[in-house]
């Protein structure tokens, strides 16, 4: 009966009909990839946390964003005094305030590239931004270039074998938000759930995944591409994927997202 009713709610939803399946994603050699090396790692998760502390406060029991944070550390097996010093330091009056700015370009071959920010110099991170994108085969666009073609979701990632009862826990999920959920392969190839919400259900969607006492590897704010590019060589995707790891060693880059599939 669960079962049935689990598939008529996807009938009925076109953001579910892909739920209990492999869920497409287009941030291959992204994230993952980035944060196993592991000093700039540890450097772009503290920034995310000086601006979670700066935003809602020092207390991870009273602040989601900063909870989330932290356990996007632990994921990465960031040491617990990294985290504790980034808490500290984000409280004292000469630490530096970070501004997200974003910025939209074409890769070669027209694939679509969103590069997120994190900086105190927002001169030098447009200049450093504009040069890769020029020096390996893209363009810098406008604001609203490339927009248009991604949707900004929270995405949740789980261990695949913390969920016993993948179908009750979607059904579940539904009335806090759910939009999505498939499985997918970590950057070492484990199992993992992911778990996709509108941004305005994030904070509903992390409070009712840890009241199942479910933590999950990271919990992020993603553009995720409504229309993949498929039809590239190997070759060609490598000259796409070579701009991409150029933008993610750039100390202010957070994330980069692609539509390439």
């Amino acid at each position: 009966m669960q079962t049935q009713l689990i598939s008529g709610i996807k009938d009925q939803n076109p953001f579910l009909r892909q739920a209990m399946g492999r869920i497409f994603e287009t941030r291959k050699h992204t994230m993952f990839a980035r944060w196993n090396k592991m000093s700039k790692a540890f450097t772009r998760i503290s920034k995310d946390i000086v601006m979670a502390v700066k935003s809602g406060g020092p207390d991870p029991g009273s602040n989601p964003a900063l909870r989330r944070q932290i356990q996007n550390a632990r994921a990465l097996n960031m040491p617990k005094n990294k985290i504790d010093d980034a808490i500290k330091r984000a409280q004292g009056k000469d630490t530096a305030s970070y501004e997200e700015l974003i910025y939209e370009g074409y890769a070669p071959h027209g694939v679509a590239v969103l590069v997120v920010t994190a900086t105190d110099n927002p001169t030098r991170t447009f200049t450093n931004v504009r040069t890769a994108f020029g020096k390996n085969g893209g363009n810098l666009g406008t604001s609203g270039s490339v927009g248009f073609g991604f949707t900004r979701m929270g995405v949740f990632r789980l261990r695949f074998d913390d969920v016993k009862e993948q179908e009750a826990l979607e059904l579940e999920l539904i009335d806090h938000g759910l939009e999505e959920m498939g499985e997918s392969t970590g950057e070492k190839g484990d199992k993992q759930w992911v778990i996709r919400c509108a941004m305005n259900s994030f904070g509903k969607m992390q409070s009712a995944i840890e009241a199942r006492g479910l933590t999950p590897l990271s919990a992020e704010s993603e553009f995720v591409a409504q229309t993949p590019i498929t039809t590239l060589s190997e070759e060609q995707g490598l000259e796409v994927l070579t701009l991409v790891d150029k933008l993610e060693q750039d100390e202010d880059v957070q994330q980069v997202f692609h539509n390439l599939g």
